[in-house]
């Protein structure tokens, strides 16, 4: 495959559709009868069926029930690729599918953030809700996906974690006090895992090369780096030479502007205390 392209199979979501509307077709049911077996309005089948959608679990539950599909829970089973498959735009998706889950080792800048592999449920979903244009099904399957992603930091043999993060992300109320101590619990959870290291960048660090963008590299096991750079919801997956060598370039001078990891850690600690939940 080559850099940028992305094949365009049925996606999860429209075969779910495609399928409901087929076997309600064949039953002879309007979209209202369907309708009123899930307790949602028409607008909302009519959307499901085009792919536009992402059903609930009891929703997948009563069409297998209408449809006489229970023992083979056909469209439990849909659902469930639905939701194994992230949604996006292209890079991302080559990123999540292909890139991420082959890596050996990942270097990462996050300037607003918790890095999304360690990021907890509550966190990712606060951050999801607040994207523009997000429906709650939206939020639902964007949680579901990133909870799946980290499924790689379980592995025998995991990735090695290398992220610099800006100390402000420690300081920057996502969700209330709650959500916050819970997410530096588990940040300094991870951290303590052997192959995870995370570094706090000061705010008021002279580097300049971190200003515009976070950014991941990725090294694949025959020795390849890949890059992924986001800003404003827009993004890019590149193995691009001249580009891979710029951004590691810049990893390298925000890592030199960095807290040692004992130091980090320590900050990480005393900024969790800080978030005292109210009672």
């Amino acid at each position: 495959m080559r850099d940028g392209e992305m094949p365009e199979p049925e996606s999860p979501g429209a075969r779910f559709g495609a399928e409901l509307r087929r076997l309600r077709e064949e039953a002879g049911l309007s979209q209202e009868a369907v309708a009123t077996r899930l307790q949602v309005t028409q607008t909302h089948v009519s959307r499901l069926e085009k792919g536009k959608r992402t059903p609930q679990p009891g929703q997948a539950e009563i069409l297998d029930r209408l449809f006489g599909l229970t023992d083979k829970e056909y469209f439990v089973g849909l659902r469930q690729r639905i939701t194994a498959r992230p949604s996006g735009p292209g890079w991302y998706l080559r990123w999540v599918e292909e890139i991420e889950p082959e890596a050996t080792v990942l270097r990462s800048w996050d300037p607003l953030l918790i890095p999304g592999l360690l990021q907890t449920e509550a966190y990712a979903r606060v951050i999801m809700s607040g994207a523009a244009c997000t429906t709650p099904d939206d939020v639902v399957s964007r949680v579901e996906t990133r909870m799946q992603r980290k499924g790689i930091l379980d592995r025998e043999r995991p990735p090695t974690i290398w992220a610099l993060v800006d100390d402000w992300v420690l300081r920057r109320p996502i969700g209330g006090e709650a959500v916050m101590r819970e997410q530096l619990d588990y940040l300094l959870e991870m951290s303590g895992r052997h192959n995870i290291s995370v570094q706090l960048v000061p705010g008021e660090a002279c580097c300049t090369a971190g200003l515009t963008s976070g950014f991941v590299l990725a090294q694949l096991p025959d020795g390849a780096v890949v890059v992924s750079v986001e800003s404003a919801g827009r993004g890019e997956v590149s193995v691009d030479r001249e580009l891979v060598a710029h951004v590691w370039g810049a990893y390298e001078k925000i890592r030199a502007e960095a807290y040692p990891t004992g130091i980090s850690l320590k900050m990480i600690k005393d900024a969790r205390d800080r978030w005292n939940p109210s009672s």
